[in-house]
């Protein structure tokens, strides 16, 4: 620490913290990673610190940038690579449940619970008696995660110096800066990107705040859009998607070939009020090009291949599932037995839809499937596949309950 303490330093040598001895980080190499592995040393009295990056899919400039961080800090990151495990066993599962909580298509409700349990199996083999990370007290992300390391190593103290301390967001620069760790936030709140979503300033952007341009990766605004529009053909094979244009690509390709197609034509930016895991609203923003395209596209071919009865009841699986993983629940029994059900429906659910991109909309345009259930031989009213006036007594009969209610409301009315 400084020799001559600031107002704030001598807040955080006043507040009394537990001790651990050996403590794996959750280190992405943001703010808050990163004053937490100062803190851990100066504050915690830690011995061995393991800092822990995990990539999945934030991209190899943001990993190279947390390692080019973590040496200015001293620290020697363990990386694990997670990509493969999110975009197989996560992501899937999330474009089969048309994943969507208040608009927001769950990416950072996912990867935080992955990381978590990267974290917490790495700290039993390392042999840690703690785990520190980095959320805020008013945040989503200490649920998450504390949740995930009581399942899989209960007997570790987690540490969150944020919570700890009682920090603001500005609170946390002005440390930092006394502390001499580098700031590299284009915007205040950072921001978390995977191959999915990317989450700009969570919990700190202002009810009519601007942003500006510079803080977008993919999403163009308007007046700087593509000027024609593109086509794309997504093939799903049982829900999941495993082509473009006709070309087979595994699902990180496809979905960054997506985001730069679909952000060109202004799709993509989210921006909304959510209701967090505490009941407080926030006004939260995002730009997931490739995720609005795929979940749009996907809930067409649902509609395409799935019954009446398995849709209706799948949009309250598919709320429900949403739900759960926002709420830090993907480990959940609840949420293991909806994916059962997901997947079994997802069986019909292969084939081509094509649609344009343009000017922030998602235009289908074609639609092919062997799984289809739309027979237009059947229901078009240009055929004849069967005598209408076999529903005449149909009608008769089906509508005997609202004669009922008339019956009722009229001896009620005398």
């Amino acid at each position: 620490m400084l020799a001559v303490k600031s107002p704030l330093l001598q807040k955080i040598e006043n507040t009394q913290v537990a001790s651990a001895r050996r403590v794996a980080l959750a280190y992405s190499g943001g703010l808050d990673s990163s004053l937490c592995a100062v803190l851990a040393r100066e504050k915690y009295q830690v011995e061995a610190l393991y800092p822990i990056t995990v990539d999945v899919g934030q991209g190899d400039d943001e990993m190279q940038a947390a390692l080019d961080k973590a040496r200015v800090l001293n620290l020697s990151p363990i990386v694990i690579d997670a990509r493969e495990e999110f975009a197989t066993e996560w992501l899937t599962r999330a474009i089969q449940a048309n994943s969507s909580y208040e608009g927001y298509p769950v990416s950072t409700s996912m990867t935080r619970q992955l990381i978590a349990r990267k974290i917490a199996l790495k700290a039993l083999e390392l042999g840690c008696d703690a785990i520190m990370e980095g959320s805020s007290g008013k945040g989503n992300d200490q649920y998450r995660m504390h949740n995930v390391f009581k399942l899989f190593a209960p007997q570790l103290n987690v540490l969150v110096p944020v919570r700890d301390f009682d920090l603001t967001r500005g609170e946390e620069e002005e440390i930092s800066k006394q502390l001499g760790i580098p700031i590299t936030e284009v915007m205040q709140g950072g921001d978390d990107k995977t191959m999915w979503c990317r989450s700009l300033a969570s919990g700190a952007i202002g009810l009519n705040q601007a942003i500006p341009e510079n803080a977008w990766l993919w999403w163009k605004p308007p007046g700087k859009t593509q000027a024609h529009p593109s086509h794309v053909a997504v093939t799903f094979q049982e829900g999941v998607p495993t082509a473009l244009n006709g070309s087979p690509l595994p699902l990180p390709a496809l979905v960054q070939q997506l985001n730069g197609i679909a952000g060109a034509h202004g799709i993509g930016k989210i921006d909304i009020f959510e209701d967090g895991i505490m009941g407080l609203k926030s006004r939260e923003l995002y730009e997931a090009p490739a995720a609005t395209v795929l979940l749009a596209l996907h809930r067409d071919l649902e509609g395409f291949t799935l019954t009446k009865e398995e849709l209706d009841f799948k949009a309250l699986v598919d709320h429900k599932w949403a739900a759960l993983v926002y709420h830090g629940a993907w480990f959940s029994p609840l949420k293991s037995a909806l994916d059962g059900f997901i997947g079994v429906v997802q069986k019909q659910v292969s084939g081509t839809i094509e649609a344009d991109l343009f000017q922030g909309s998602v235009d289908i345009t074609s639609r092919q499937s062997e799984h289809a259930l739309f027979f237009p031989e059947i229901r078009g009213l240009q055929s004849r596949s069967f005598n209408q006036q076999l529903c005449g007594p149909a009608a008769q009969i089906a509508g005997l309950p609202w004669e009922v209610l008339a019956k009722r409301a009229a001896k009620l009315k005398a």
